[in-house]
């Protein structure tokens, strides 16, 4: 039963109407706007209430305008593969983070839980509108000078302060959103707000085009592990370029902190794998191969002229690069069925086409991020990114040769103790391991070790073990325990018995000859 009465509207807006509906159902939302930063990071939240009678089983976020308000759970959408995050109370509050924001996520987001009793649902109106915008820095004329002004498509959440930079260098005691500079400066600008220095606008020059300037092609790249790729920049001065390097800052050689910028090429840690290549049009491409995940971090290009004031410098925020591996995430989806997710750290670049693969064979016909397979596959499942095959995740299983072993090994004998261990071959791995006795339903522990203290006899019988991850369970075989009645006498007690009865043996033997003579 959908449930959306008139005023599922109201509880937005009035705080009065939010009390007598708030002991039934109501969603409200902190924002009903938001304008976020391109690249950067959002928090959607809100509080929600429901007949204390009920349970929430379930409650997710979804976008309206490009599913028309089909309510796919955003945590499935591939859009947003390893963007987004829920968190919250799980009775009273949600709250939807969405990183590595991009403009083609403004959308309008709500909230929708369901209860125990599967048809009653609710979704909260009006929603959350998210706006994304990048910075740019506008450039007005005046009679003595020119006013730049740091600006953006939507008006930005809360009350932001900026931060101007001359030529890549941080301007001090400008923190305003307009900067006054000289109708004839030869110099570049870009802005950013404070807190996102990562994310500024591109440099303009003042007067015309004539100034030294950096611009990258991109300023976020997501690319995989063992795969390249090519940083690309374009740059100008109307001083003549004496030299020019990429580097990455922050990076350690050690324990030292290397704050000056250094050549990358001159790196230990990149020997032969980075190359550059440049153009008569003052363009830059530094490429880095055979990626590992520690070359995340950012990228920037520096390049001296003959005067030191127009040299770029190394403060301008560059190309921040993610290297990532692909893993196989496993969901339960319907009835039946699990779903395999081909996920990355960081979201790829383009629009990928995927490769499934079904115990290492190709499965055909799969291209998709995502493969539905039944809920109790005993089969391995990898994949891989189109153009890079050789690049595959690790494959993902339910747990196989599971083992169970005993110690202390040998005979046991009643009164004693003795541990069983299971231990199986799984990925992802085993999240529970639980303990079972043949013919008996109920489990007798869980956890990878059962340890039975003062055995008895009625414990002897076959024991095995069953290992579960999110793929399937899998059970092992029996491992036969058959406990020895002791008579109370230990074995050292017996042998100690046996050795006095047979000196005494000797000792009648002896003086019953002596006798006889």
């Amino acid at each position: 039963m959908e449930l959306r009465t008139t005023g599922s509207v109201f509880v937005v807006f009035l705080c009065s109407v939010a009390v007598v509906l708030g002991q039934y159902w109501g969603v409200t939302y902190t924002l009903q706007s938001v304008c976020a930063l391109r690249g950067s990071s959002v928090d959607l939240s809100c509080s929600y209430t429901y007949p204390s009678d009920l349970t929430v089983t379930t409650t997710f976020w979804f976008t309206t305008w490009k599913t028309g308000e089909r309510r796919q759970n955003l945590r499935l959408d591939p859009e947003y593969t390893g963007r987004v995050q829920y968190r919250g109370d799980k009775k009273r509050e949600a709250t939807l983070t969405i990183t590595d924001l991009r403009e083609r996520d403004a959308d309008v987001y709500k909230f929708r839980f369901i209860t125990e009793q599967h048809e009653e649902t609710y979704t909260g109106h009006p929603g959350v509108t998210l706006s994304v915008t990048g910075l740019q820095v506008k450039v007005t004329p005046t009679w003595v000078e020119k006013i730049l002004t740091c600006s953006y498509t939507c008006p930005l959440t809360g009350n932001p302060s900026y931060i101007w930079y001359k030529n890549g260098q941080h301007v001090q005691q400008a923190s305003s959103q307009q900067l006054s500079v000289s109708s004839y400066s030869q110099d570049s600008y870009s802005c950013a707000v404070k807190g996102h220095e990562d994310l500024r606008s591109p440099a303009v020059c003042v007067d015309d085009q004539y100034c030294s300037r950096v611009t990258y092609s991109t300023r976020r790249l997501c690319v995989l592990k063992g795969s390249s790729v090519d940083i690309s920049c374009t740059y100008y001065s109307y001083l003549t370029v004496t030299s020019s390097f990429w580097f990455s800052p922050g990076r350690r050689d050690g324990w030292r902190d290397r704050s000056a910028p250094e050549d990358l090429a001159g790196d230990p840690d990149y020997a032969g794998r980075v190359q550059y290549s440049r153009t008569e049009r003052k363009s830059s491409t530094m490429t880095i191969t055979h990626l590992r995940e520690r070359d995340s971090g950012e990228y920037r290009f520096t390049f001296k002229t003959r005067d030191p004031r127009y040299d770029w410098g190394d403060s301008f925020s560059g190309t921040t690069l993610t290297v990532t591996g692909l893993q196989v995430k496993v969901t339960p989806s319907t009835w039946g069925e699990k779903t395999l997710t081909c996920s990355s750290t960081c979201p790829l670049p383009g629009n990928p086409s995927y490769i499934w693969y079904k115990n290492g064979q190709h499965v055909q016909q799969a291209s998709s991020q995502q493969l539905s397979v039944s809920s109790n596959y005993k089969d391995s499942y990898s994949c891989a990114v189109e153009g890079h095959e050789d690049l595959r995740s690790p494959a993902v299983y339910k747990p196989r040769n599971l083992s169970v072993s005993v110690s202390p090994s040998g005979e046991v004998v009643e009164g004693s103790s003795v541990t069983l261990t299971c231990s199986s071959d799984a990925n992802p791995p085993v999240q529970t391991y639980t303990w079972y006795k043949e013919n008996i339903t109920s489990s007798k522990s869980s956890g990878q070790s059962y340890t039975i203290s003062n055995i008895r006899s009625e414990d002897s019988g076959g024991y095995y073990c069953q290992a579960w991850n999110t793929v399937a369970a899998t059970n092992s075989s029996f491992l036969m325990i058959t406990v020895i009645v002791g008579t109370g006498i230990s074995t050292a007690q017996a042998a100690a018995a046996g050795t006095t009865v047979s000196v005494l043996l000797a000792v009648i033997l002896l003086s019953a000859c002596l006798l006889c003579r």
